[in-house]
């Protein structure tokens, strides 16, 4: 009879354990999705004040401040995500998101409003196919995403770079690369996060949801680089 008890038990936290998982999982994805609507909420504001925008662009203090705090936030979020509560975790991801639209409202200055809604839409498209290819697949993504993330390094020093050599062919390639990179960095993100929850998500608690925060945070990061990338690609400029 004991044993029978015991594979009761058992049964009821495996079912719970695959519930808590999946709820955080939609957890990561839904506050993904929040903080893109964020942004781009955020960019479109700015983007219809002149005002706004001067003091942003013009200002080359205020330009870098702003990267800076971006930096800081993602940062700390990062390395101190284990001391951080949940509710102030969170609140950063919203700044950051804040901040991140300020610094996008450019977008819409430069590109048709027509070609940034056709990017978003494909990049949703690829986003949404890397991200499930990574979470079924049975290989192991390690080796693709240390390649990838390698290759940021690269697609950052050439960016750099080219803003000295206003190369149009050089930004080409590095779109092109830097599609390709980050629609990686999608599948071996989208793993990486079903595994930590698989193994650390059993429960819905303080720990659990600050792991799925970091993971929407990844993907969200995912997401909007892969944008622009292929916004350099495909969008028409005004």
């Amino acid at each position: 009879m004991s044993n029978i008890f015991q594979n009761n038990d058992s049964y009821v936290l495996s079912t719970d354990s695959v519930t808590a998982e999946r709820k955080l999982m939609r957890n990561v994805y839904g506050w993904m999705s929040l903080a893109l609507a964020i942004t781009g909420l955020t960019s479109y504001w700015v983007a219809g004040s002149q005002a706004i925008l001067s003091a942003i662009f013009s200002s080359q203090i205020t330009f870098w401040g702003l990267v800076i705090a971006e930096l800081v936030i993602v940062l700390v979020l990062t390395s101190k995500i284990n001391t951080l509560s949940f509710s102030t975790a969170g609140i950063m991801f919203a700044v950051y998101s804040i901040l991140n639209g300020v610094l996008l409202s450019s977008i819409f200055v430069v590109y048709t409003m027509e070609s940034i809604a056709t990017t978003f839409f494909i990049s949703a498209g690829m986003f949404a196919t890397m991200a499930i290819i990574g979470s079924v697949t049975k290989k192991d993504l390690s080796g693709i995403g240390r390649f990838a993330i390698m290759a940021v390094i690269g697609l950052i020093i050439a960016s750099v770079v080219n803003m000295f050599l206003h190369s149009s062919r050089l930004e080409f390639i590095v779109s092109i690369i830097g599609v390709i990179v980050f629609a990686a960095l999608t599948a071996y993100d989208a793993q990486k996060i079903k595994a930590m929850l698989q193994e650390y998500g059993t429960e819905v608690n303080e720990t659990s949801q600050k792991i799925a925060l970091l993971g929407s945070l990844s993907l969200y990061l995912d997401f909007i680089n892969m944008f622009l990338y292929l916004l350099r690609l495909f969008g028409r400029r005004n």
